[in-house]
């Protein structure tokens, strides 16, 4: 899934919590992991190198496409963020600065495992290779990535359905 899926719907959840950051941060984490297993369609990062053989031997590499890359991922990111503000700022906003901490948890926990990947890419710990590990095995079949037109109107389609689904119970 793109960023923009992950942070939306980590604030959407997020919103049936107001008042509880970390199982905010907690539920984006896992609908992150849960999102991953539909098939879905990623964009293309320039400085990503795959290991056909071993995805655990994936790296990013720091140079001109990664900062090329970095700024799409930003701009991914900000889009998520954007949306989540635009769709439910008056739900936070009626908590105050509780629900402020909230809306930014539920993204952080939406965002992070993509983050965590850069880090295991750069790191390589052993508590990363474990999340990596769980984060490629739970990620939909590589082989048959989604078209692009298809890819974004089903990620938009899916965000639509949380969105409606989250202000539906509220």
């Amino acid at each position: 899934m793109i960023l923009a899926t992950h942070a939306i719907t980590g604030v959407a959840l997020a919103t049936i919590m107001p008042d509880r950051p970390f199982m905010a941060f907690t539920t984006g984490v896992v609908s992150h992991f849960l999102l991953d297993a539909i098939p879905h369609w990623d964009y293309d990062l320039r400085s990503k190198r795959e290991d056909e053989n071993n995805p655990l031997n994936n790296d990013m590499i720091i140079g001109r496409d990664f900062w090329f890359d970095l700024i799409k991922l930003g701009a991914d990111t900000f889009l998520g963020l954007g949306l989540g503000w635009i769709f439910f700022q008056s739900f936070f906003l009626d908590h105050g600065s509780l629900g402020l901490l909230t809306f930014t948890a539920g993204a952080i926990g939406g965002l992070l495992p993509d983050a965590l990947q850069f880090a295991y890419f750069k790191l390589r710990s052993p508590s990363l290779t474990a999340i990596q590990r769980f984060h490629y095995w739970i990620h939909a079949d590589h082989e048959k990535k989604l078209e692009p037109a298809i890819g974004v109107i089903s990620q938009a389609f899916l965000v639509a359905v949380i969105i409606s689904a989250v202000k539906f119970i509220l």
